[in-house]
């Protein structure tokens, strides 16, 4: 083995500042190994930093487990640990499949592997692991076998208890999670037949054994009101409590902010900031400021200063890092921090003295960022306005509203110029707008759903969202100016074969995306604007929006595609986001004057969170996702027989998605529910063509369909085509009296 070891520990000043005996840090461990080329046992770590004493011994072990447990290092038979990039291994988080199979999702960004349903029979969805590239499958599929579960995702499963000849198993709610749990006798207590229950994994899953689980909770039967968001809490994981020491550290925290807190900060409390939210908003991160200056603006943002209240290695920091966000279900929210913060001492609440992070920039008249400058304030909101009167006020001139706020309509006018200025500005930079339907489920008495309705954004609402750009944009700018480690919001370009795709379809219809082998979002942009009065426009943006992958955290900074940034970071909403929160702390550091190798935080942390921090926005999506579609099955349960206008929103092998336009409920047309002929799937085209008839049912196209079925525990709405006259078969029309259509 080469003697060849780093020189120095760049970050032995950050991990003396830790630690009261520090050891050496993650990023040597991992060049030591880099500079050594073979994998190097515990001893021999040891011998090269230099670690004699059991202590310094004992501690070199837990780390070297931690990150074996994050998937940096993986440990041989031998017991030699080694880079997980030198072992051609691939670490990521299992994604399954309703059908069985699964993908592992890389956390590298590569392209993921498949993951046959053998393979599965040993991890559950979420789970991260280590997976070797074992070969291609038929479809020329990287195919992907598990070498190592690193951390299991699953601790506790929700679903409905079915017995079977005396062998009780828990049907799991989340569909991605297609093995049923094995409930001994022993392990079932009171629980009965059909009742929705939460089990706890005694036993995870093996390649030879089904997971084992205990009954701990009895929820009730299926059709309760409210079970939808318990049953989408439990099924994903997600914290509702609040542990012992997190309370015992909230329990002395005053309502006011004492004002020990407000010295040495920028005294903000007589500039007019305000707050702009919707009606129902209960949390108030970000407040806003502009005035005219030298033929452009003064935007001040000025952000909850959450990271005052919530310290690194406290009980609440942890919290708030597990949970990564907040949840947002239809009339019920899981906050990330407790209420007394995330509703009191952190919301810039109207007429009171609050804490905040400050983001002061100037705007040119073309709606340019040329300057910007951080500090700590204190701030006293002047108004809580919704953005129903901000647009009745700004953009719809009432004089009725204009005269409430007179005092403050100055500053309310020169926003609105910011605005203007910034919307200027994104249409030059080619930032991409894709047009998408919010909905809103509107309750009556006893959680009954009265209607759905589109949520409609007004330019108060897209005025507020620039203002939240142009702070989020500087923030990223400041920071890599200081070569801070911290978290980007990144969003890579189309890959390859998505744009080849993409190209194929759009030259069906005769259109062409620019910029070659790597367009950028202006020639997205550019394109959406070309087709937009077009009768297929919706068609066109949905197959643009598909050949694009989701945005993430990440401490390398790639750019935002859709946003087209070339650096873009969260920093407006520490109160409901965890990576807004260590922006925050990052910003704090380079204005107490530190530098990057003293941040609490290493690029190797950074990375950990943001895949972390991207893993629980995927899990809040797909929690609330289940439960809104539960309650929209709900919702339709006593309309079957109905018939409605949709349109088609998924096109698949087994048939197509229809939403109704009037209340945004989706469903499935079956392909044997089709007119009568062998249809088959066109994935390039995104549609299904007729074998004999040639009839095509592709994205956008408006069906009318009837309600078929409503199946509330898979959460499936399954509708039949209303035939048109040209659907209908010859001998039925002559049947009928009807004459012969001609051809033409």
């Amino acid at each position: 083995m080469s003697k060849k070891r780093p020189k120095h520990d760049p970050y032995a000043e950050r991990e003396a500042a830790k630690y009261e005996h520090p050891i050496p840090s993650r990023e040597y461990i991992m060049r030591l190994l880099e500079e050594t080329g073979v994998p190097m046992t515990l001893t021999q770590v040891a011998e090269s930093a230099d670690l004699h004493e059991e202590r310094d011994l004992e501690a070199l072990r837990r780390r070297l487990r931690a990150m074996e447990r994050d998937g940096q290092l993986i440990r041989n038979r031998r017991g030699g640990y080694g880079l997980i990039s030198k072992m051609d291994l691939v670490r990521g988080s299992v994604v399954g499949h309703p059908d069985g199979f699964g993908f592992l999702v890389p956390e590298d960004g590569s392209h993921d592997l498949f993951l046959s349903a053998r393979e599965m029979q040993g991890v559950l969805h979420g789970d991260r692991v280590v997976a070797r590239v074992s070969g291609l499958d038929r479809r020329g599929r990287r195919e992907g076998t598990v070498v190592e579960v690193l951390e299991r995702n699953t601790q506790q499963v929700v679903g409905r208890l079915v017995l079977e000849a005396g062998i009780g198993f828990v049907k799991p709610d989340n569909k991605r999670l297609t093995q049923d749990i094995l409930v001994p006798p022993d392990l079932r207590y009171s629980a009965t037949q059909g009742q929705i229950v939460v089990v706890d994994l005694v036993e995870q899953p093996s390649r030879h054994r089904q997971a084992i689980g205990r009954v701990v909770e009895i929820l009730g039967e299926q059709m309760a009101p409210g079970m939808e968001i318990d049953i989408a809490i439990r099924a994903h994981g997600l914290r509702q409590e609040w542990s012992p020491m997190v309370e015992a550290e909230i329990q002395d925290l005053a309502p006011d902010v004492p004002e020990v807190a407000k010295e040495g900060r920028v005294d903000l409390r007589d500039l007019p900031l305000v707050t702009i939210d919707g009606e129902d908003s209960r949390d108030f991160d970000d407040a806003v400021f502009a005035e005219p200056v030298d033929g452009g603006w003064r935007l001040v943002v000025a952000i909850a200063d959450v990271a005052h209240y919530v310290q690194p290695g406290t009980a609440l920091d942890a919290e708030a890092r597990e949970r990564g966000n907040s949840v947002y279900f239809p009339n019920h929210v899981i906050p990330m921090l407790p209420e007394v913060l995330s509703n009191g001492l952190c919301s810039l609440n109207p007429q009171v003295d609050r804490l905040c992070m400050v983001c002061d920039m100037r705007i040119g008249a073309r709606g340019d960022l040329k300057s910007w400058e951080f500090y700590e304030g204190v701030m006293r909101s002047h108004a809580r306005l919704t953005y129903t009167e901000v647009g009745a006020m700004l953009f719809q001139g009432d004089e009725a509203e204009r005269q409430r706020y007179g005092s403050l309509l100055p500053h309310l006018d020169a926003l609105q110029g910011v605005y203007r200025a910034l919307r200027g500005a994104r249409r030059r930079r080619g930032a991409i707008d894709f047009e998408t339907d919010e909905t809103r489920i509107v309750f009556g008495p006893e959680r009954k759903i009265e209607t759905i309705v589109r949520v409609e954004r007004n330019e108060a609402y897209m005025l507020i969202e620039e203002c939240m750009l142009a702070a989020n944009v500087s923030t990223a700018h400041f920071l890599m100016k200081q070569e801070m480690p911290t978290l980007y919001r990144v969003h890579g370009g189309p890959k390859a074969e998505k744009l080849a795709d993409l190209r194929g379809f759009l030259g069906e219809f005769g259109l062409q995306l620019g910029g070659g082998d790597e367009p950028r979002a202006k020639h997205y942009a550019a394109l959406l604007e070309q087709v937009l009065e077009r009768p297929d426009a919706r068609l066109i943006q949905t197959v643009m929006l598909r050949s694009l992958a989701q945005a993430v955290y990440s401490p390398d900074n790639i750019g935002h595609f859709g946003l087209a940034y070339d650096a873009y970071a969260h920093f407006t909403s520490p109160i409901r986001r965890y990576p807004d929160l260590l922006v925050h702390r990052a910003i704090r550091h380079v204005l107490q004057r530190g530098r990057p190798h003293t941040f609490r935080y290493g690029h190797t942390d950074m990375e950990s969170f943001g895949e972390h921090c991207s893993r629980t926005e995927r899990r809040a999506d797909e929690a609330t996702r289940d439960a809104t579609d539960w309650l929209k099955c709900e919702y339709m349960m006593d309309k079957v027989g109905e018939e409605f206008d949709g349109i088609i929103t998924g096109v698949t092998g087994f048939g197509v998605f229809v939403q109704l336009k009037e209340v945004f409920v989706e469903g499935l047309v079956h392909v044997t529910g089709l007119s009568n002929d062998y249809y088959h799937f066109d994935a390039a085209k995104h549609r299904l063509v007729g074998e004999r008839t040639n009839k095509v049912y592709r994205l956008s196209d408006p069906l009318r369909v009837k309600l078929a079925r409503v199946d509330l525990e898979d959460r499936k709405i399954d509708f039949e085509l209303v035939a048109d006259e040209a659907d209908v078969p010859a001998r039925r029309r002559r049947r009928r009296g009807m004459r012969p259509l001609r051809k033409r």
